[in-house]
């Protein structure tokens, strides 16, 4: 149900602390409750017990926390979690816990649905109905955290941008949320444990690196070709590989970041000698490495994975080449969770 108070997280502390002193309180009395919010994540007014009663009734007469809810949750064979994500409108999203031996990771959405049209992707086929909040990308990090304590025992390592949607077309509130989640004012993570995908928008990535964010970057790249990624990757009629790359090298220029190029190989589109030349060339342009990963099945029978023989020759040429070559393994696959595939089946 929609409220139509305020939601408190929309508020910056110095909004809190003029909120209190309006009230004829205590300016601190907005720092208490700005820690309640994004140090200690509390869901309800009445969990800040350092508050009197008088004071949580007064937030709760003048505002609303529209925290998030696991919905549902379902566990593949491997670990791996995918949770519906509801939202305070009802709309649903999803994330996923995946455990490896070393870490656990989080891969959290940005927007509900996606406005762009990759055409192998199971997210793409969805409607974008709006951009998530800060405080619901917050949630999804504080939700997982939580289930890597109970099932793994320690706490949330890492965390991917690569859920539902694109965080370069929700930039305001992922740039927020990501501040949310590592400033010693919010969850405190390290922003070096942080990876934000995305197909490639090289004015929002020169936006990034002139905001000189810490975290990582990741690019779906799938084709070092024109042709071949316009056909996989409409949006590269837009912004094309010349475009991208530009981008790309004013990023590593401003950040000294490496980029780590995301690359399913596919049968039939991406899968021959040349293609691996083209990304070898495109690869030595700019300090990257390659994610190489298997496709993930959406019921469309004109993607079909590559055969294991040509992933290995990817890996071979390219570690030649002195460029880091790794295939990323499907986690979640039995349970639509793995890359690819979040489409919301569970709604």
């Amino acid at each position: 149900m929609i409220s139509d108070k305020k939601d408190i997280r929309a508020l910056t502390k110095e909004q809190l602390r003029d909120f209190f002193v309006s009230n004829n309180d205590k300016a601190f009395r907005g720092n208490q409750v700005y820690e309640w919010l994004w140090v200690k994540s509390a869901r309800s007014f009445e969990q800040m017990t350092n508050l009197s009663k008088q004071t949580r009734e007064m937030l709760e007469n003048n505002f609303v926390i529209n925290h998030v809810a696991v919905d549902k949750m379902q566990k593949s064979i491997d670990g791996t979690i995918k949770n519906a994500i509801k939202l305070h409108d009802d709309l649903l999203v999803e994330s996923v816990l995946i455990p490896t031996k070393k870490r656990t990771t989080a891969c959290i959405s940005s927007q509900v649905g996606c406005s762009l049209d990759c055409n192998f992707c199971a997210t793409a086929k969805l409607k974008r109905m709006r951009n998530l909040n800060a405080d619901e990308i917050y949630d999804q990090v504080v939700e997982i955290d939580k289930q890597s304590r109970l099932y793994h025992n320690h706490k949330l390592t890492n965390i991917v941008f690569m859920g539902m949607g694109e965080p370069l077309l929700n930039y305001k509130n992922v740039m927020t949320a990501i501040d949310k989640i590592t400033n010693d004012e919010g969850l405190g993570m390290s922003s070096k444990r942080i990876t934000l995908s995305t197909v490639g928008i090289p004015k929002m990535i020169k936006k990034m690196a002139d905001d000189d964010v810490k975290f990582n970057l990741a690019v779906s790249l799938h084709s070092a070709i024109n042709e071949v990624r316009s056909k996989l990757m409409p949006i590269n009629d837009k912004s094309n590989l010349e475009d991208l790359l530009e981008a790309l090298q004013y990023w590593y220029q401003k950040t000294k970041q490496k980029i780590t190029f995301e690359y399913v190989v596919f049968k039939g589109f991406n899968d021959k000698k040349k293609d691996i030349d083209a990304l070898v060339s495109y690869c030595k342009k700019v300090p990257s490495k390659v994610n190489l990963i298997t496709y993930n099945n959406i019921g469309d029978a004109e993607y079909q994975s590559a055969d294991g023989e040509i992933i290995e020759q990817y890996v071979q040429i390219l570690e030649a080449n002195n460029i880091i070559a790794k295939v990323r393994k499907s986690r979640g696959d039995d349970i639509d969770a793995a890359c690819g595939q979040l489409a919301n089946k569970m709604e």
